[in-house]
């Protein structure tokens, strides 16, 4: 036999070559599938553990199924609001890359916790804020069905928001699911048409309050910082000032909105604990922002570093009392269910377990680790340009609009006020570029055309319009989903 003979085909590395190749390929696209589906098992795992407590805790009680069903949809619920709610928190400052996102969500995941755990509440209206009158209900068996349809209503259109890029108030989607599943069990009379009146109000006045009071502080900022020939010296004079009206404006705020529930605190006691704050702050912050502008390059990038760290504090500041705040729109029903049929009877405040605010507090946190990173991205980058200057104002008019809306008794959301907050601040930097434009145009005697002006649009008019009608039909939509939800609970328990 020649050597020519015992010689393997030319192609027989080739082909073994490419068959590498494809199962390379395979193997990546494997991994890639996989990586995809981690956050939704952990979702998973998560609500089925929450399940199992829920099992655990209430035994062979009566009714035990229900309340295990409940804790399901209680914890898919907490999921979503994390995944949705607090990006409105955590955006401005990640978009203004004041931190990073990684920071963002371990900074936002502790600080909710905390504030649903601390300052969440042992008492909560399950009822939606007087939605509808529990003794308007047939029996205690058609409210319980009422609250798990609304709960789960609620977490469904949360769900599909958060997918659709989003950002929507949790509360007015559990007050729609409220209504929605009450009107089906007691009817249109059952409504307190009135309230729901002032609820669809604040759709328009949190978004144009707060992007008000946001475009008003940049405009402050501006004129008095930025646009002045020696802004080290006037940074040295008035980011002080900025940061005690931050800091008092917080502490009215957690008086409000995060620790209600363990103290007693009425909104004139309020308003004194935040001046008393904010000229506290000032004083200590006037030797510490000398010292760090010491040195500083007299140019607008320098103040930038002015802003961060009052704008991470007032992050962390935000989500806890959002924790505390939020927290009962995922509890809240469960608490009702938990205790109605350990009672038997239908109250419409009642008293939250520790294991129930457990669930909604680890369900928040979880819900934003895992799907929070995409609407934090939208609300921080993709409406408007922000910085840390322009994000601290957003921060500010959330904590100075609420305060403004509890002197005024107006119902307000915290998720409208802060992404008005960012269209505000974009807008009003439309008009101040433009300003500018048209000054700078006549001054050389060359105005800027129509055209070039439009390219200069600094807020997407997309994402306000998808925002704009997501808000719109939030109460709609869940009202709908928990109508068809309770009537195939009670069609089943017939």
């Amino acid at each position: 036999m020649s050597d020519e003979d015992n010689k393997p085909p030319v192609n027989q590395w080739k082909t073994l070559d490419k068959d590498l190749k494809r199962i390379g390929r395979l193997e990546a696209g494997a991994h890639t599938v996989s990586r995809g589906l981690i956050a939704p098992g952990v979702a998973l795992a998560f609500i089925v553990l929450a399940g199992l407590a829920a099992a655990l805790l209430m035994g062979g009680q009566p009714g035990h199924l229900v309340v295990v069903a409940a804790a399901v949809i209680g914890a898919y619920m907490a999921l979503n609001i994390g995944a949705n709610d607090v990006a409105n928190n955590m955006g401005p400052a990640v978009g203004s890359k004041a931190m990073t996102l990684g920071l963002a969500l371990v900074l936002a995941a502790v600080f909710e916790s905390l504030g649903a755990l601390v300052a969440g509440g042992d008492v909560v209206n399950t009822v939606a804020k007087g939605i509808i009158a529990p003794n308007a209900l047939p029996d205690s068996a058609h409210f319980v069905w009422a609250m798990m349809a609304a709960l789960l209503a609620a977490a469904l259109w949360l769900n599909l928001a958060t997918w659709l890029g989003a950002p929507v108030s949790t509360t007015h989607s559990i007050v729609g699911g409220v209504v929605g599943a009450g009107i089906v069990a007691a009817g249109f009379g059952a409504v307190d048409w009135g309230t729901m009146g002032m609820i669809a109000a604040s759709w328009v006045i949190s978004p144009v309050m707060g992007g008000i009071i946001a475009a008003l502080f940049l405009a402050i900022i501006k004129t008095k910082v930025v646009y002045v020939d020696d802004k080290i010296a006037a940074a040295r004079k008035w980011v002080p000032i900025l940061i005690g009206i931050m800091a008092g404006a917080f502490a009215a705020y957690l008086g409000l909105k995060g620790l209600k529930h363990l103290f007693d605190i009425s909104l004139l006691q309020a308003v004194l604990i935040g001046i008393a704050a904010g000229i506290a702050c000032w004083l200590v912050t006037i030797p510490l922002i000398r010292r760090q502008s010491e040195g500083m390059e007299n140019r607008k990038k320098s103040l930038k570093s002015l802003f961060s760290l009052p704008l991470i504090v007032s992050a962390a500041l935000l989500s806890f009392a959002h924790g505390a705040n939020d927290v009962a729109n995922a509890v809240g029903p469960l608490a009702a269910i938990v205790h109605t049929i350990e009672q038997g009877d239908v109250a419409s405040q009642v008293g939250i377990p520790f294991w129930v605010m457990a669930v909604g507090a680890l369900g928040i946190s979880f819900g934003l680790l895992l799907f929070g990173p995409k609407l934090i991205r939208l609300v921080g980058n993709e409406i408007t340009k922000l910085n840390p200057m322009r994000a601290y104002c957003v921060a500010l008019s959330a904590a100075i609009t609420v305060i403004v809306a509890s002197w005024l008794g107006l119902p307000v959301s915290s998720t409208h006020i802060a992404v008005g907050g960012i269209f505000g601040v974009g807008f009003y930097r439309e008009w101040h570029s433009e300003k500018r434009a048209r000054e700078l145009g006549i001054r050389k005697g060359k105005p800027v055309p129509v055209e070039e002006r439009k390219r200069r649009l600094l807020v997407r008019r997309s994402h306000m319009l998808t925002v704009a009608a997501a808000w719109i039909i939030t109460v709609p939509v869940s009202a709908g989903l928990s109508a068809l939800i309770y009537v195939v609970l009670d069609w089943l328990t017939a």
